[in-house]
């Protein structure tokens, strides 16, 4: 009689370092600075009965409350929302349309595509810089008469 063993899905272990507290949407707590260990699953597990409704999320090893010491706690968050807190943690007075920019023009396929589209760095630059002009007057005060 042969045994199967249910293959793991693989998952890669990473650090988040996070220089100023901060919040994930849906927990109501404020994180501390620091190094957090990130367990990433890489695809849908195995047993998924739908894998493409799978959706990619991380979990994060949270720090030890001094209320309960030696208690182990996790967090299960979306993708897209750790890597929000990190690009604010980030930032470092920018704001989050400057810091999204940056890591798009640097995105070797993002090059490629402006490339084969004609579209240089500069006139990007130029068209975030009139949105964020555009946005600015926008949100100004009115004056009231």
């Amino acid at each position: 009689m042969k045994e199967t063993v249910p293959m793991k899905s693989p998952k890669r272990q990473s650090v988040a370092v996070f220089s100023n507290p901060f919040t994930i949407p849906g927990f109501n707590e404020t994180l501390p600075a620091g190094e957090y260990g990130i367990e990433t699953e890489l695809s849908s597990p195995p047993d998924h009965l739908h894998p493409e409704l799978w959706k990619a999320s991380v979990i994060v090893k949270l720090h030890q409350r001094e209320s309960h010491p030696g208690l182990a706690r996790t967090l299960k968050v979306s993708l897209a929302d750790l890597d929000e807190a990190r690009a604010k943690d980030k930032m470092t007075g920018k704001e989050l349309a400057d810091f999204f920019l940056e890591e798009m023009l640097s995105d070797p396929m993002v090059q490629m595509v402006m490339e084969a589209d004609g579209v240089s760095e500069r006139q990007l630059r130029r068209l975030y810089s009139n949105v964020r002009m555009s946005k600015a007057t926008s949100d100004a005060p009115k004056d009231e008469d």
